[in-house]
């Protein structure tokens, strides 16, 4: 395979990974009758049956040995894991609880929330650009504070949450498949726990589920991870400038599935919070395309005549 092949293959997989993720909404809806908590749960379980299957028949059971070998390491995992579990859980809520679009401003401020990471753990300085972008963040949260009668905490939440796990996962110096089955197996304690506690009340999924449903919670694993492989596929194939913009193809999905489809509020007050997220990921936008060009120019070799 040469370049430019892997290079479309790997621009194919980001594309479609970003679009389950995005459909992924349209999936979680048809679980609406349930309680959020105990479908994260059965999620956690399903993901961790797949990846152990997948362990097992790639024979890559002894690769999860260092994070067994290092506290250091076991301690990040585990800190991981409950970074995505938070983050799932807040989905998941949100989903079922009619605040689509809510989760969509969450994913918007995700690169954003990157950034303030990127300022406060590590120091790092800001651009003009990325000033810019930060001040709009904050000053959509104050807009969208006051057109919600209440902080958006689910967007924070679920911004705050994945920008902290991607910083977790550069520390974690595991494969994609490796990395989520450490995750998987950290807190699949946890859910087990959860599952049975509910399992006896009125509303539970074994006693309310039918065949169609049980499938689809059996299957909330397998939504899980192929998205994850496709977005490992694409992360060795295609440049960061380029895989970057292709994430808001969640928030953007969506944004359109709760107002277009579930015909949740949207009043002008609220779209202004919208355009003040949307202009700042312009700037980011702009900022890292200008700082790979740059990269790119340091790093050509010069030509003598």
């Amino acid at each position: 395979m040469n370049d430019q092949e892997r290079l479309r293959s790997g621009i194919i997989a980001g594309l479609s990974a970003y679009v389950v993720w995005g459909a992924l909404t349209l999936y979680w809806k048809q679980l609406h009758e349930f309680k959020p908590f105990e479908l994260v749960a059965w999620r956690i379980m399903s993901a961790a049956a797949i990846m152990a299957l997948i362990l097992t028949v790639t024979r890559r059971w002894g690769h999860l040995q260092p994070v067994l070998q290092s506290r250091a390491l076991f301690g990040r995992v585990v800190l991981a894991a409950l970074l995505l579990t938070t983050n799932w859980c807040s989905y998941v809520y949100a989903v079922v609880n009619d605040h689509v679009i809510e989760t969509a401003l969450g994913y918007f401020m995700s690169p954003l929330g990157t950034i303030a990471v990127g300022v406060i753990v590590f120091h790092e300085p800001l651009s003009r650009l990325q000033r810019i972008a930060v001040s709009l963040a904050g000053l959509a949260v104050v807009v969208l504070t006051v057109t919600y009668g209440s902080v958006p905490w689910i967007a924070l939440l679920l911004a705050g949450s994945w920008s902290l796990y991607g910083w977790l996962k550069k520390q974690v110096p595991l494969t994609p498949v490796e990395s989520m089955s450490a995750e998987s197996f950290v807190v699949l304690v946890p859910a087990i726990i959860v599952a049975v506690a509910v399992s006896g009340k009125a509303g539970s999924i074994p006693n309310t589920a039918d065949s169609l449903h049980l499938t689809l919670i059996l299957l909330t694993g397998l939504a899980t991870v192929v998205p994850l492989m496709l977005f490992a596929w694409a992360a060795q194939r295609v440049p960061l400038t380029l895989l970057g913009p292709m994430q808001y193809i969640i928030p953007t999905t969506n944004f359109l599935l709760g107002w277009l489809l579930y015909h949740e509020d949207l009043p002008l007050s609220r779209v202004l919070g919208f355009v003040l997220v949307w202009i700042g990921l312009v700037l980011i936008t702009v900022d890292t395309v200008q700082r790979s060009r740059g990269t790119r120019s340091v790093d050509r070799p010069s030509v003598t005549v």
